[in-house]
């Protein structure tokens, strides 16, 4: 009964994996021979099989049955195999320097294998040549990555932008868990979406308003940005890519306006850059990993603020088009080593992997407070007559002594929501506590609000935000020891903005809690 009772729960987790092309004939007998579950064999990933049985689909332990039949697996020469599916740019760079990095701490020896230009096959072997994992990499795109997912061709979905909710809701029908879940979404690695012309372009930034304008066709000569007199040339990647839809997201949409259709689009980013790169009238939005020889222009705003795209903008959200690559996986039990691949990705070594990868990194950062002396300048120039003297006084004498985390909290827009990187700075705040990181230190939660509305409310309403981000780092460090550390909230309200309040995506960019620490 021990054996049913283990094969009953564990039926509450799933299994499915791409390597059995077909259901097949097995027998599963306890080593007592007290009870035997037939069925056809879905799936086994080294330590526990998936039946299709007359009681439904049964998950059990390996450990406590013998399997008999045409389809039982080779249990002394098992091979893990996961099957990847989705962004080139994570799978083509980003995925092999990490496979890289894990089998180097595993002592595995790892070749890799060209399968197709869309298809790269990673083995993993043990030192006596014993083939132990195989990663398999289909380069698609993020559209494809959720298709393979969804249609359990593939383990792990690769995409440069959120599941939409169709997809979501297709998930949970097939029985693959909920994909919001915070086990079955991870943000991989940070990036951003940049609007870049050509190096002898004499244009050198455009506002996101103006972006939107040209990317709608509503502003057709660059003599409307202050470069010459000629028409302008709109590039944009493939729209089946991420790229191409996170840039009609956070661009466009928020303007209320569609992409131009005689826009000239591009399969990846290495096209894309040697295309704009060499028209000295293109224009367009791409990655700032992928730049290439292309020139970045800055994010200006009619208040005087400019942003560019650099690592620590990115990593604190203070550049408003960041673009996190994602990984989804369904609510199954991956094999053991893709559950230890799995673990590695949080690892500080990993973390280091994707930085010199060309990705901007989680790992939280301390700023000196020294290092910040163009935002307390804007502060003072941008504050407002509801923003006295005092006010400004009091968050210097409260920031003063303390550093500024990289780790900071934004919204959706319109939303009480944390937004997907926001949401992934929760998770690494909160694991680091349960490390203790961050014993015997203080982390004050600080609530900045845009400057619609009394400042006096602004205020209030970045403290109840602060209190909200606050709640639910607490919440996921469920094994960290808080009374060790010490938890403060704090709130300026507008009193030091990062962009203008005159467009949606400036005062979405100052609503914010930032992560103070001494």
């Amino acid at each position: 009964m021990t054996i049913v009772r283990a094969a009953f729960f564990a039926a509450l987790s799933f299994l499915i994996l791409p390597g059995f092309a077909r259901a097949q004939d097995v027998t599963l007998r306890s080593h007592d021979g007290a009870v035997e579950i037939s069925g056809n064999l879905l799936g086994f990933d080294g330590e526990f099989y998936r039946v299709d049985t007359i009681y439904g689909e049964l998950t059990v332990d390996g450990s406590g049955v013998a399997c008999e039949g045409p389809g039982c697996p080779d249990l002394e020469h098992y091979v893990a195999r996961l099957v990847f599916s989705g962004a080139p740019t994570i799978g083509r760079v980003l995925m092999p320097a990490l496979i890289e990095a894990f089998a180097i701490r595993g002592n595995y020896d790892v070749t890799r294998e060209d399968l197709s230009p869309q298809e790269l096959r990673f083995a993993l072997n043990q030192g006596d040549g014993t083939l132990v994992g195989e990663f398999v990499f289909r380069l698609t795109n993020t559209d494809e990555g959720f298709a393979d997912l969804l249609a359990n061709e593939a383990d792990i979905a690769m995409t440069l932008r959120e599941a939409r909710q169709d997809e979501i809701t297709r998930a949970r029908e097939a029985g693959l868990g909920n994909l919001m879940a915070p086990g079955q979404v991870r943000v991989l690695a940070l990036d951003a979406l940049i609007p870049v012309v050509a190096p002898s372009n004499p244009v050198q930034d455009i506002s996101l308003r103006e972006l939107a304008q040209v990317l709608s066709g509503d502003v057709t000569n660059w003599a409307a940005l202050g470069g010459p007199d000629a028409p302008i040339d709109v590039h944009l990647w493939d729209a089946a890519t991420g790229i191409g839809q996170a840039s009609v997201d956070q661009v466009l949409r928020p303007e209320g306006r569609d992409v131009l259709e005689r826009v000239q689009r591009h399969p990846d980013g290495a096209t894309f850059a040697e295309t704009v790169a060499s028209d000295p009238f293109a224009i367009g939005l791409t990655t700032r990993s992928e730049q290439g020889n292309t020139w970045e222009l800055a994010l200006s705003g009619d208040c005087g603020f400019a942003l560019s795209a650099t690592r620590r903008a990115v990593k604190t959200e203070d550049y408003p088009l960041t673009a996190p690559l994602f990984i989804y996986l369904p609510a199954r039990r991956l094999p053991k080593l893709g559950r230890e691949f799995m673990t590695y990705l949080r690892d500080p070594s990993a973390q280091l992997v994707i930085r010199r990868a060309g990705f901007v990194d989680q790992t939280p950062e301390e700023i000196e407070i020294n290092a910040q002396g163009d935002r307390f300048a804007n502060a003072i120039a941008q504050a407002g007559t509801e923003v006295g003297l005092e006010e400004l006084q009091r968050m210097v004498k409260v920031l003063g002594p303390l550093k500024r985390l990289t780790t900071t909290f934004r919204f959706e827009a319109g939303s009480v929501r944390l937004d997907a990187q926001s949401r992934s700075n929760a998770e690494q705040l909160a694991r680091a506590m349960e490390l203790g990181h961050y014993d015997a230190r203080r982390l004050v939660f600080v609530g900045f609000s845009d400057g619609d509305g009394p400042a006096g409310t602004n205020r209030d309403i970045a403290l109840r935000r602060a209190e909200t981000v606050q709640r639910a780092v607490m919440r996921a460090a469920e094994t960290a020891n808080l009374e060790r550390i010490g938890l403060e909230l704090d709130a300026f309200g507008e009193a030091m903005p990062m962009a203008c309040d005159d467009t949606a995506w400036g005062r979405q960019v100052n609503r914010r809690v930032e992560v103070w620490v001494r």
